[in-house]
Parts: structure tokens; sequence; C-alpha cells
């Protein structure tokens, strides 16, 4: 265009430099990748949890109905409470003192120790959790023994006096020490899991050694404090989850790696109780000296397995249901 003779041109095009990101290019098409939600696997730790609690919950039916409400497993019970009377007094040396721990000032000190831990972790809804899961198991436990399950005099010989399932010392210890699972940081689990088990064990087997309870009776009551825990896990409120890691994922390796080994000595343990099984059964008043010991050891290498097994999915359970989120 002229003006006045004069050619002028259009101006030229003013262009602002755009920012470029840092970095490798992005890939045409490539999105961006997401932390994966927690959401999910908050959901299927919730199903397990509940799934955990119905089972245990069936499980305590059916030792009773089968070691108690049976004549044979009233036979095999016995069988192995008799067994116990063979080197009972080296063993009772080793078993007294762990069974004397066991009282009502123990159970609130227990229960005090792991709230007084999850509320200056400042999770109030763990502290919450933690009195469930103790006060449910030792209440449900003394409501079993003493008001709905019976002893029926199946094989005689006053067998039948007082109902003792489950026992109630080893339902105080299982409970205090699931209690202090719940309760310490995630990265104190594993090792918290496996001292916990290893006391509700011996306490289980010290109450044998004593004479104070059968296999069954112990086992109903780990599985008692089992459902109980799962129960809770199932349940577990948002002001219970575990908080952000400042590095990593929150995932701790060695929980699965405590838990396998958990297992694996749970089924050796399980092996060894159901080759005793087998050799006494069927199981009679007329049993010998070494029948009756075969069944003592069976029991409490049953006792060992359920405790193991207990305790490796109660860790698993607490760690995926705690979970921080993302």
């Amino acid at each position: 265009m002229t003006y006045g003779g004069r050619v002028s041109f259009p101006p030229p095009p003013t262009t602002q430099p755009t920012a470029r990101p840092l970095g490798p290019p992005r890939a045409v098409g490539a999105r961006p990748v997401h932390a994966p939600s927690t959401g999910a696997t908050h959901v299927g730790a919730r199903v397990a949890a509940s799934m955990t609690a119905l089972a245990a919950v069936v499980l305590v039916w059916q030792v009773w109905q089968y070691f108690v409400a049976t004549e044979e497993g009233q036979h095999l019970d016995q069988a192995a409470l008799r067994g116990s009377d063979y080197g009972r007094g080296t063993l009772w040396a080793l078993g007294e003192p762990v069974l004397d721990v066991v009282s009502v000032s123990f159970v609130v000190l227990g229960l005090g120790t792991a709230m007084g831990i999850a509320l200056l972790r400042r999770r109030w809804g763990l502290a919450v959790q933690v009195a469930f899961v103790v006060v449910g198991s030792n209440i449900t436990t003394q409501l079993l023994k003493k008001s709905v399950l019976d002893r029926p005099d199946l094989i005689g010989g006053g067998w039948g006096v007082g109902n003792t399932l489950p026992s109630g010392h080893t339902t105080v210890a299982a409970s205090v020490a699931v209690a202090l699972l719940l309760a310490v940081p995630r990265a104190a689990r594993p090792v918290v899991a496996v001292l916990g088990g290893t006391y509700t064990a011996a306490t289980g087997v010290s109450t044998l050694i004593g004479h104070w309870h059968r296999p069954s009776d112990v086992v109903a009551a780990l599985l008692v404090v089992t459902a109980w825990t799962a129960l809770a896990l199932a349940l577990t409120p948002t002001s219970a989850l575990d908080p952000v890691p400042a590095r990593g994922s929150g995932a701790y390796p060695g929980s699965v790696v405590v838990a396998v080994l958990l297992f694996l000595g749970a089924g050796a343990a399980l092996l060894g109780a159901a080759w005793c099984l087998r050799e006494v059964h069927p199981a009679s008043w007329d049993m010998t000296d070494l029948a009756e010991t075969t069944a003592y050891v069976g029991g409490a290498l049953g006792v060992v397995a359920v405790t193991a097994i207990s305790f490796a999915v109660l860790l698993l359970l607490r760690q995926a249901t705690s979970r921080p989120e993302t």
C-alpha cells in the first residue's frame, strides 16, 4: 500500500518466545503418570479382613463342635490333657512364670500401653480400635465359656464337669499382643508380630503344661481374638491410617518376609500335629503313656501353628488396612 508516493509495508509479526520444559521431550500422545490410589487397596483389604473375621467365627464353632460335642474329639482332647502329666515337673518350672503374668492388672497395663502409643501417635481412631479388640475378645471368651457353650460328658469319667473353652489366659495374652501390634508404628509391626506371637504361643502351651486347658480351649481363644481383630481392621477409620512417609511408598517388604516365615513355621508345626494325630487316632481311655504323650505334643504343635497363622494374617491385614492414603 502506498501513502504519498511511499511504499508502506506491514510491521513484522511479533512472536513471544515460549518457555520449554526442561528434561527430555514427551512422546506424542503420552499421558502423565500418576501414583496409584490406595482407595481400591483399602476396599480389598477391608473385604479380606471381613472374610477373615467370619472364617474365625466359623472355626470357633467347628473346634467346639468336633473336640467338645463329639465322643471322638473329646477322647483326643482328653488324651492330650493326660499326656501333659509326663515331664510336667520340669516344664512347669518354665510355664508357671509365664502364666503368673496374666492377670486383670496385666490386661489394664497392656491396654493402657497400647492406647497410650496410639494417642502419642495422634491416632485417635486407633486407640478406639485397640480397646475394641481387647475388651471385645475377653468379654466374648467369658460369655462363650460360661453362658453359650457347654461340655457334655460323652466319654465318662467326669470329663464334662465345667466348660473350659475358650481359654481365658490365652485370650488375655493374645489380645494384649495384638493390641500392641495394632498400636506401634508401621515399621515396628513385623518385630512385634514375632514377639507377640511367641509370647502368646508360650502362654497357650503353658496352660497345657499346667493341666489348666486342653488344646481345643487354646485354639478357640486364638480364633476369638483373631475374629475381633479382623473385624476391627475391617472398620479401620481414617484417623487410624498410618502417616504418609517422608520417603518411599510406605510399603515395608519386611512384613511380607516375616509373614512368609510365620506361615512356613506354621506349616511345619501342622505337619507335626497331623503326624501325631494319625499315630493316636482313634483315641480312647486305654491308650499307652507314649500315645498320650504323642497326643500332648500334637496338641502343643497345633497351638503353635494356629498362633503363627493368626499373627501372620493379622500382620498383613494391619499393614494393608492402615496403608497411607496417596
